[in-house]
């Protein structure tokens, strides 16, 4: 395959987009004219069609919510989805995560994995078929999207206008294909607070996370007491026997209590350390059950801190198919006298949103804790494991890896795969490789985005053929 050859001559070319790509602050923002997600989102999408026209594929933007570029002719069409916005940077970088620097042979920046380097890798691989001249029965497709990370409008906007591939992939989860995701929820967790005017700490601010879909690594209470020694007392004393990452901060009557966690993906919470829960751990030992604050902080610790699948609030689903129900608190704030909590689930296939909300809703009826619903359901995805798309892409995987070993796979991350009826997630996350999406420092190495580049070409070309 002369084709895959030719990728090694575009190492620099790969290596160069990549880092100007990934410099570019594609994180959602205000909307402006023409300008639906914001002006780094517009101009991360307007980087990728002018690259891909440099490359000679044709090119069509829709409005700025979504554009493609395409190859080749026939009736049927390959695409792949790729996704050029990114979730915020969060802190604690060691390097900057909009500089796309390179150090010992790893390009560092938000989107480098999720979701920028594979679909530059993928361009890379569209452009070798080509300039291979490689004979083809199926049009090829990559479709850029710009929020998927906040809502998937892009997708829904694009698929309005445009007729949807026959078959696809996305370079956005891990290898070898995944033909199953769970289905996806984000909704909150609300109680109205009636303050007590003899309480002797009063919350004045609480607020924790980035992202619904983000194990949030920072979380911050602000508490106002005339006692300011026995917070002190029971700070000291609580992370002494905890060990958990504590900061406190005083300012005459004023106490400022922050948790350090570690990120990760909110279908992985197990992964990360949730900072609000580190927080409500040592909150609990401040505010007394008997009040508004004191009772939702209670709830928090028995039913939800620590119990990454929904265990102890009823929603402890799971299939024989996907495993267990994950659970991820991703954000949490108080303003205007109620606290709220967003919370990110990924059900089991086999379960619907429905049982879900029912099941935490009677676990909450007697807490003063109302739930309000998400404006969407992402229901599961499923594609047979012996359908032709799983087939070809297993073939491709096994072919270019020399791993023989590993099977399809589901997962509790969602792609933008669920967007199409015939769809799976290929990539590029290999299995056992260190997970860093969503996280401080996220990198992709120079050898790993071109390997994939090389896997992307042999699948466009078996899919195509």
């Amino acid at each position: 395959m002369d084709f895959i050859e030719l990728i090694d001559s575009y190492r620099e070319d790969i290596i160069k987009s990549t880092q100007e790509i990934v410099r570019i602050k594609s994180v959602e923002g205000e909307k402006k004219p023409n300008m639906p997600f914001g002006e780094g989102v517009y101009l991360a999408l307007d980087y990728a069609l002018k690259l891909a026209k440099d490359m000679g594929f044709k090119i069509k933007n829709l409005d700025n919510y979504a554009g493609h570029a395409e190859m080749g002719e026939g009736d049927e069409t390959v695409g792949i989805l790729v996704h050029l916005d990114v979730v915020p940077e969060g802190d604690g970088w060691t390097y900057p995560p909009f500089g796309g620097e390179i150090h010992e042979g790893k390009i560092y920046g938000r989107g480098t994995i999720d979701n920028k380097g594979p679909a530059i890798a993928c361009l890379y691989a569209m452009k070798a078929l080509k300039e291979a001249g490689v004979d083809l029965n199926r049009k090829i497709r990559i479709i850029f999207g710009t929020n998927e990370e906040s809502g998937w409008e892009c997708v829904k906007y694009y698929f309005q206008h445009e007729k949807a591939p026959d078959m696809a992939f996305t370079p956005d989860a891990e290898f070898p294909v995944i033909y199953g995701e769970k289905g996806i929820l984000v909704f909150d967790l609300v109680k109205k607070i009636k303050w007590d005017q003899e309480e002797k700490f009063v919350l004045k601010d609480l607020k924790g996370g980035n992202a619904p879909n983000m194990v949030p690594d920072f979380c911050e209470a602000v508490i106002e007491t005339e006692d300011v020694s026995q917070i002190e007392e029971k700070f000291n004393s609580f992370v002494e026997n905890t060990k958990y990452p504590l900061y406190m901060k005083k300012d005459k009557n004023i106490i400022t209590i922050s948790a350090e966690g570690i990120s990760a993906h909110g279908s992985t919470p197990e992964k990360g350390k949730n900072a609000i829960t580190y927080l409500m751990a040592f909150l609990g030992k401040i505010f007394g059950k008997s009040s508004d604050i004191g009772e939702f902080i209670r709830v928090y610790n028995e039913r939800i801190a620590f119990k990454h699948h929904g265990e102890s609030i009823g929603a402890a689903f799971e299939d024989d198919i996907s495993g267990k129900l994950n659970f991820n608190p991703g954000m949490i704030r108080l303003e205007d006298d109620e606290i709220r909590l967003t919370i990110n689930i990924r059900y089991p296939i086999k379960s619907t949103a429905q049982e879900v909300y029912e099941g935490i809703r009677n676990n909450l009826k007697d807490t003063g804790i109302e739930l309000i619903e998400g404006k969407s359901d992402n229901k599961p995805l499923y594609v047979p494991k012996d359908s032709e798309l799983v087939k070809k892409l297993m073939k491709v995987y096994r072919e270019q890896t020399k791993d023989v070993e590993s099977e399809p796979i589901t997962i509790g991350g969602g792609t933008y795969a669920r967007a199409l009826q015939n769809a799976v997630a290929f990539g590029p996350v290999f299995p056992g490789q260190e997970d860093v999406v969503h996280q401080k420092d996220e990198y992709i190495s120079i050898e790993h985005l071109m390997k994939i580049t090389k896997i992307y070409a042999h699948a466009l070309y078996e899919l195509a053929k």
